[in-house]
This record gives C-alpha cells, structure tokens and sequence, in this order.
C-alpha cells in the first residue's frame, strides 16, 4: 500500500482526504491511501509523518514556509515562490518540496482575463500568496499585498483602501482563512460598495463554494470565482508528481 497524505494543523475539514479518496475509489487505484497529519507544531514533521513510509504530502496551512528548512531540496518554482504545498519522498527517504498552488491557480484564473485586469490587490501574506504572486507576475500582472496590519510584507492595510485603490485594482484575491467555514459570516474587510462589474474577486477558500466575500462581490456584479478548481488542478498536478 502505497501511502499520501496532507500536513497541516486544524484540518478536518480538508479537501485532499476526500477528494484523494474519491478518485482512488473512481479509478480503482487500490494500492494507495490518503490520510491526514495533523500537526501542533512543525518539528512533528520528521518524527511522526516521515518515519510512517510516506511516499507523498500535500501541506496546508500553516505550514508552507515552515515546511522548507525541513527539506532536504526543493524544485525550481517553489525556491522562487518560497512556499511548498507538495512532497516528493524518494525511495531513500529523500524528501523534495514542490509548489503546484502556481499552477492550479494559474488555470482558475486565465480562462476570465480581460485586457482590464492589468493590476491586483492580494488579501494575505501567508505562504499561499506567495504562490499567487508569483502567477500574476508570470501573467504580467502588477500587483499589491493588503494585510490587517502595517509590516514589510504589505503595500496596505485594509484601512488604506479607498476608491481609487479599488478601482485600480480590478482584481482582488483573497489568500486569507476568513470566511471559511464554520465562520462563514466573515469576510475580508475591504470596501465593497466601490467593486464593480468590471471586477473579478477570486477567493481561495471552497467551502462553503460562495463566500461572504464572493457573495458582496457578487452583489456588485463582480465575477467570482472560488478555490475549488484551483485544488482540484493542484491535487492533479502532485498526483503527477508522486507518480513521475
């Protein structure tokens, strides 16, 4: 029996357990089981997932930056993005780290790209921006982080918002935990009343499918668009990757 499985904290209600069982049973791959690891703490990685014959690892949050110094080398995208959400582990026990976030978010996105969507504000700063970042940059699109609180990391705080800057920025990711669920009644705090038609508010988050966030969107007549597929692609993506 071949075994995978998610690294995370907090993360019963996670995506890749049940999606990795579904596709097992639907393609009747019998040799291989998905299960879930969850972690208090990063250091757990080596002595309670590795030494279980762990051939591959998804990871979560909060743990896709943390995750690196535990590695023993990582592919080309994730050293650029600086962000891992996939394992590789060899026959020898190697681990490598790989980011497919990029590419699942980069087939959600492109299909509904209009010549407008020149700049976008990204909600969050954790690892799962950086993965974004790194796509809209590939796609030509400038972009600026928005964070709770003043830091290095962010061009503004959801404070700075005005009009200008919403108008600006006609697409608005949300990278950040909030609003999912149980506290679906949450949503980042931007200014709604200035979003447009002409905007498209992308949210990570997939349960629930319509977010608070997306659901103001919209509102406004906004195009949105949730982080289902954009797993799905990035579940694909190391399946192909364990099995290479």
């Amino acid at each position: 029996m071949r075994r995978f499985g998610l690294i995370g904290r907090d993360i019963s209600y996670s995506f890749s357990q049940n999606y990795f069982s579904i596709k097992f049973k639907d393609e009747d791959i019998k040799n291989a089981s998905y299960e879930n690891f969850d972690i208090e703490n990063i250091n757990q990685f080596k002595t309670e997932v590795l030494n279980q014959d762990i051939k591959g690892l998804n990871v979560t949050i909060p743990y896709k930056e943390e995750i690196i110094p535990k590695l023993d080398s990582l592919d080309k995208k994730a050293k650029k993005i600086g962000a891992v959400n996939t394992i590789k582990i060899s026959k020898k026990g190697k681990t490598k780290g790989y980011n497919t976030d990029c590419y699942g978010f980069k087939k959600s996105l492109k299909p509904h790209l209009k010549k407008r969507h020149k700049k976008a504000l990204i909600l969050g700063t954790g690892g799962a921006s950086k993965a974004i970042a790194f796509v809209l940059k590939k796609l030509g699109i400038k972009y600026k982080f928005v964070s709770r609180t003043s830091s290095t990391k962010a061009d503004y705080t959801y404070l700075d918002l005005t009009e200008d800057i919403i108008n600006d920025h006609k697409i608005i990711i949300n990278c950040t935990p909030v609003g999912t669920y149980p506290n679906i009644d949450n949503a980042p705090d931007i200014p709604y009343n200035f979003i447009s038609k002409k905007h498209i508010l992308f949210d990570l988050i997939y349960n629930p499918s319509e977010t608070t966030f997306l659901k103001n969107g919209k509102l406004k007549g906004a195009k949105i668009i949730n982080g289902y597929d954009m797993l799905v692609f990035q579940a694909e993506k190391a399946w192909k990757i364990w099995n290479k």
